[in-house]
């Protein structure tokens, strides 16, 4: 307990208060000025490097990122980018003349999300890692930030438990008490275990308890209107859950299903409640094995009728409303990460920027309460793009950033998204950037895996792949089997196929672009990051004579140990299950087993601050590939987390990677 106790206060003390002074670089005015100096920088290269940028171009982290419009639609809050690291910001968007907030997080703390309480007031959750009791453990803590009086607040800070900083409720009406559950004690034969709800006024801190902990019960959630109305209890021995449930204006609790998690059987909980009865809105799988969206009797667990469906592709995602958590916007499978808009003033607004860039990607990141005022991000795969504020009603459209300055309106690589068939004819997508300026034929080639390996790549910008395509690789992104965005069947066909089926389908992808001419076989190298990091380093030892070399970055070489660190995280068990479902033998295909399989260079890359993958991951690879006198080099960047997200960092990254592909796999 005291060891616990001690870390989340030098969480506290090490967390900066703020820094009033924004850096020059931080306004628009500046921004486009740095954009044509950039602009004016690329005058008078040689004909042959015409397309050539610096690397710094590519380095540079974006000026905004996460960007949320606050609920009156006059302010926005976000990551942005300050003296080459990202910080919390508060900034106007008409220039009220009012300074912005800038919050600075210490080093090795990750910033998960960040959201508006109500017009004056973020909330931003935290996590850290730090090493208590000889082992890793994630803390989870959350902040508020006053827009006026640019005063941090650390809610809850006092609890003495793991995790407190999960937020089951905002008030709608502009007030300032929001729902956190948190928990008190990390030893789970103490009460204060099982974590307890508090009503939490964010500007004085103060909390008062709305439901207490209930043995087992692990995550709570709450209707529209802030009553806790759904207890989740689990079992991580038997890897089991019990969903509990109260009805409206009810405080009594009773079970309504149970669900085994080890079988891969999915809790089905309401994100939406219906005033008035027992019903709620939930994803379900229909009669086709799609998710879709239907109404449910929550105390049967009977489906009334189903609300939304999409025919041969699954309902990933929702957007809701601030009043009454209605479904205003569904994101469906293959449909690139596009909302399709249900509120009638975001569709037209949706409709009409499109029109406006028909050759672009428009996608609206935030909204205002009464959708007066969106904001949107223009962009092409080739452009990391513009955001822009739009007044609905007046339909004004005004530039409100460039997400890279140094990049600025330049078009760079294009990049398309491509079909071929694994070994077994299992249809996979992959995402294909070709070097500007070049025939694509007979090009050096990069295949890059992603990381999770439960994510996907799309038809988008890439800063990894258009700084490689830019340096005269064709770069493929294979969408391989095991990733999501292509339904739960394609997902869940990655089980006990993690380094063999899976990664196969990353070498088909390889054979397809030969095959197609586009890469020349003999100039052929694996990239890949955290769980394409894995990727990378297995390619080597499971085909020894396809690459001239690989990058791994902060991937994971030890199978068996990664599935044993989860950072004292309470489904230990259920993760560790869930590992091993991805393969029946970790040693048989984990990299560090494999090393004396490897022929060509390997070039590890890791973040000591990464609170993802150990960096002891890579530490040991190296270790392993040196005593067995295999080619590899490593870069360990002190300051560098599991994203990169200092921009220094980001520069050693890519100057390391094109210097190691110069030497193994020259694109000239």
């Amino acid at each position: 307990m005291g060891q616990v106790y001690k870390a989340i206060l030098l969480f506290a003390l090490a967390l900066s208060l703020h820094d009033d002074s924004f850096a020059q670089k931080s306004n628009i005015e500046a921004q486009n000025n740095a954009s044509k100096t950039a602009d004016n920088a690329l005058t008078g290269n040689p004909v042959s490097k015409k397309y050539y940028l610096p690397t710094e171009f590519f380095s540079k982290i974006p000026f905004i990122e996460d960007p949320i419009l606050s609920p009156n639609g006059k302010y926005i809050a976000g990551l942005f980018g300050i003296a080459g690291e990202q910080k919390i910001v508060i900034i106007s968007i008409d220039k009220d003349g009012s300074t912005p907030v800038v919050t600075a997080v210490p080093d090795q703390t990750q910033i998960n999300k960040i959201q508006w309480v109500n017009d004056d007031n973020i909330v931003a959750s935290l996590t850290v890692l730090t090493r208590i009791q000889n082992d890793n453990w994630y803390l989870s803590r959350l902040i508020s930030i006053n827009r006026k009086t640019k005063i941090i607040t650390k809610l809850m800070w006092k609890l003495r438990g793991q995790n407190a900083a999960s937020i089951l409720w905002t008030p709608k009406d502009g007030s300032n008490e929001i729902l956190i559950s948190g928990q008190d004690s990390v030893f789970s034969n103490q009460p204060g275990f099982w974590p307890t709800v508090y009503r939490v006024n964010v500007e004085s801190g103060k909390s008062r308890k709305a439901v207490r902990g209930k043995e087992n019960v692990l995550n709570w959630a709450a209707d529209h209107n802030g009553n806790v109305r759904i207890g989740i209890g689990y079992n991580d021995r038997l890897k089991t859950s019990i969903i509990y449930y109260a009805a409206e204006g009810s405080r009594s609790f009773k079970t309504i299903d149970r669900v085994n998690l080890g079988r891969d059987e999915d809790i089905n909980l309401p994100f939406s409640f219906i005033p008035g009865g027992d019903t709620g809105l939930m994803f379900k799988d229909n009669a086709d094995g799609n998710t879709a969206i239907a109404e449910v009797d929550l105390k049967t667990q009977e489906i009334i009728r189903w609300v939304h469906t999409a025919e041969e592709s699954d309902i990933e995602a929702i957007s809701t409303s601030f009043i009454d958590d209605s479904i205003i916007g569904l994101k469906k499978s293959g449909s690139g990460n596009k909302m399709e808009w249900l509120q009638p003033s975001l569709a037209a607004a949706q409709r009409d920027l499109e029109k406006a860039a028909p050759k672009a990607n428009v996608y609206i990141e935030s909204y205002n309460r009464d959708y007066s005022i969106i904001l949107a991000r223009i962009s092409t795969p080739d452009n990391p793009g513009l955001i822009f504020t739009y007044d609905t009603k007046t339909q004004n459209l005004v530039k409100f950033a460039s997400v890279s300055d140094s990049i600025g309106n330049k078009r760079l690589s294009r990049v398309k998204s491509i079909q071929y068939k694994a070994r077994d004819g299992l249809e996979i997508e992959g995402i294909l950037t070709l070097p500007k300026g070049r025939t694509p034929k007979n090009l050096p080639f990069i295949v890059m895996p992603h990381g999770g390996p439960w994510a996907h790549d799309r038809v988008k910008y890439n800063y990894w792949a258009q700084f490689l395509a830019n340096r005269g690789y064709a770069v493929l992104q294979p969408n391989f089997r095991g990733s999501t965005g292509y339904g739960k069947a394609f997902m869940l066909r990655g089980q006990g196929q993690m380094g063999l089926a899976m990664q196969d389908d990353i070498t088909d992808g390889v054979a397809w672009a030969v095959e197609q001419g586009i890469a020349d076989p003999k100039r052929v190298c694996i990239v890949g990051a955290s769980y394409g990091g894995y990727a990378a380093m297995w390619g080597l030892a499971k085909d020894p004579n396809l690459y001239r070399c690989a990058i791994s970055i902060a991937g994971v070489a030890n199978l068996r140990r990664e599935v044993n660190d989860f950072g004292s995280a309470i489904r230990k068990n259920l993760y560790k299950s869930q590992w091993r479902k991805m393969t029946p033998d970790f040693n048989a295909v984990s990299p560090i087993k494999s090393v004396e399989k490897i022929k060509v260079p390997l070039l590890l890359i890791h973040g000591v601050k990464d609170v993802t993958v150990d960096h002891k991951q890579s530490v040991s690879m190296n270790k392993a590939m040196k005593k067995a006198n295999k080619d590899v080099e490593f870069v360990s960047i002190p300051l560098a987390d599991h994203y990169f997200t200092r921009e220094e960092d980001r520069l050693l990254l890519l100057k390391s990677m094109e210097k190691f592909l110069a030497k193994h796999n020259p694109a000239e």
